[in-house]
């Protein structure tokens, strides 16, 4: 008969069964995702049982606390397996976050309990929870003989998060490796995959340099832990000669520094010190192109103002390194005749101008628009710098500052006596999910003020930030100067903006007609083309349903033409003021 203690279930350890399929075919990759988990390895669910996230916290805390001193660590795995099940919570993430917040002890001796007794729920455990919380009390007490279990486990669907979790502390590159075999099937990916799951350095090597170099073809998580999975410091730094190796590793550290994520990926990578002074070192001996030079401009461009200015620098370094990233990247001669390589040049040439022209030492209030390489299509954000750091991946993360258009074109960073509410930046996915960074600015005598911070939704970890004072003539004047500074702007978005501009001075061109002003700006995918947009009912034609209420979109494209921006806003303003504008193509 079975002791008490003992598990419910003749079913094996996940750890055994994920081993299994692994020996029975060590040569292929488990589907994405992971392979699924055996019908045995959930709960069964509890129609009336909803935990809040707090409340499934607590109780997953509560059940395993008891458990963590116990004198015979397999026995109290077992319980605890059970216990866990019967708390109702049935979410392993949750379960995993929950045990990873557990205060382990500190006497030596209770701590080594605690430690077999998480590793008993990781190798023996039979259920997600189990395994699950066996993994978040790992994430803060492995060790490195832990490393061969996890990295099993990762094969499994429903555990990748965790384990990536608990391996990362242990060995970086072993998490990211899980990482990438168990999301990764894309054809321009797969055969580097398949060389980190058979652990063959060399094809790893070859793989890598081999990686098509579009920027949408690798985001910027995938990015770092592409880095992370193949040891790229370390490569580049053992053979820099190589061909290939210098301009792939260009490559992923520029795209870990794109805001398209939900965290700034670069502040996240490890080796990013390393890496940037391995490529800085090097980076003479790149191609002249216009691909490498966008590359290092946007390393540089990060450097000064973007999130890898918030990297653990010695005294000195990250300022040398922009200095030879700006110099290497620098654009002479003749532009490329194609529309993209001539797109690109320019915004080299505008960009290393705005980066010369920046101060060395600038005022205690900065305001800087920064423009992404329009071979990487990215927003236009407005950075504040706050003692010369920037103060939105510090301070808030999920997503880059607020567009110049809603925050210096409309005046909105302006001060008056009556305290106004500004949102300076908004989450990759969009507030309502994962939050915003708000500010409220008011004028007290001779300063201006920067109080009340609000982060709506997310930034959870962020530092408290503090009431900041600015001397209220330094600070009018850069609010003025950045408002009247179109050196960012490229001839579309100035369009864009005069036209903007037009309209706010007489809104009745388009609420005449019952119309909305809606978004005025360039494409995303077609720089050069101004979008304006308006909403509002549909224009009455025969056939056509005028039923009131109905509202339609509609959208004007204005490609350029080479016509100086001021001439094409007028035009379109005077199109605007001679007659109905939904008599041009409509979107619904």
């Amino acid at each position: 008969m079975s002791a008490p203690y003992e598990r419910p279930t003749l079913a094996p350890s996940l750890y055994a069964y994920a081993k299994g399929l692994r020996d029975r075919d060590p040569d292929g990759l488990p589907p994405r995702g992971g392979h699924p988990l055996p019908d045995t390895a959930r709960p069964p669910s509890r129609r009336n049982t909803a935990f809040r996230h707090r409340e499934a916290r607590a109780a997953v805390t509560d059940t395993l606390l008891p458990f963590l001193d116990a004198p015979d660590p397999a026995r109290a795995a077992a319980e605890a397996e059970c216990a866990l099940a019967a708390t109702g919570v049935v979410r392993e993430q949750g379960t995993f976050l929950a045990a990873m917040a557990v205060e382990p002890p500190d006497e030596p001796a209770a701590r080594a309990r605690a430690r077999s007794f998480a590793r008993h729920l990781v190798r023996t455990g039979t259920t997600v929870l189990g395994v699950a919380a066996g993994l978040g009390l790992l994430s803060r007490l492995g060790e490195p003989e832990d490393v061969p279990y996890l990295r099993v486990l990762g094969l499994l669907d429903g555990l990748g998060n965790s384990v990536d979790g608990a391996l990362a502390p242990l060995d970086r590159s072993a998490a990211a490796a899980v990482w990438l075999i168990g999301r990764i099937r894309g054809d321009e990916l797969r055969g580097l995959v398949d060389a980190l799951a058979a652990d063959d350095r060399a094809a790893v090597r070859d793989r890598l340099t081999s990686l098509p170099t579009r920027a949408r073809g690798m985001g910027p998580e995938i990015a770092r832990r592409t880095a992370e999975a193949v040891g790229l410091a370390g490569l580049l730094r053992a053979d820099p000669d190589h061909p290939g190796l210098l301009a792939s590793a260009v490559h992923l550290l520029a795209r870990m520094t794109s805001s398209r994520d939900y965290h700034a990926e670069i502040t996240r990578y490890a080796d990013a010190v390393d890496l940037y002074g391995t490529v800085a070192a090097h980076a003479h001996r790149l191609p002249r192109d216009v691909d490498q030079r966008a590359r290092l401009l946007t390393l540089a461009l990060d450097l000064h103002s973007g999130p890898s200015y918030l990297l653990p620098w010695p005294p000195g370094r990250r300022e040398a390194l922009h200095r030879t990233l700006l110099d290497t990247a620098a654009w002479s001669g003749k532009a490329p005749t194609d529309p993209d390589g001539r797109r690109r040049a320019e915004w080299i040439r505008r960009t290393a101008r705005q980066l010369r022209a920046a101060p060395a030492d600038p005022h205690r209030f900065r305001i800087e628009v920064a423009v992404a390489d329009p071979g990487d299509p990215d927003v236009v954000e407005t950075r504040i710098l706050i003692d010369g750091r920037p103060l939105v991946p510090e301070a808030f993360g999920p997503g880059p500052g607020d567009s110049p258009e809603r925050l210096l074109d409309s005046g909105a960073l302006r001060a008056a006596p009556e305290p106004r509410e500004v949102r300076l930046a908004e989450a990759y996915c969009t507030e309502g999910c994962c939050g915003a960074l708000y500010v409220t600015v008011r004028r007290e005598g001779g300063h201006v003020v920067w109080s009340d911070w609000r982060r709506p939704s997310g930034a959870a970890g962020r530092p408290d930030l503090p009431t900041y004072r600015f001397d209220a003539a330094a600070y009018d004047a850069e609010v003025a100067r950045a408002e009247h500074d179109h050196g960012w702007a490229w001839p579309a978005r100035r369009t864009a903006r005069l036209i903007a501009a037009g309209l706010r001075d007489q809104p009745d061109l388009v609420t005449r007609w019952g119309l909305q002003e809606g978004w005025i700006s360039t494409d995303f995918h077609e720089p050069d083309t101004t979008l304006v947009t308006f909403t509002g009912p549909p224009l009455g034609r025969p056939g056509r349903n005028t039923a009131e209420g109905e509202t339609r979109q509609f959208l004007w494209r204005l490609p350029d033409d080479g016509t100086p921006p001021e001439v094409r806003a007028a035009e379109t303003l005077r199109l605007l003021a001679e007659g109905d504008p939904r008599a041009y193509v409509e979107r619904s």
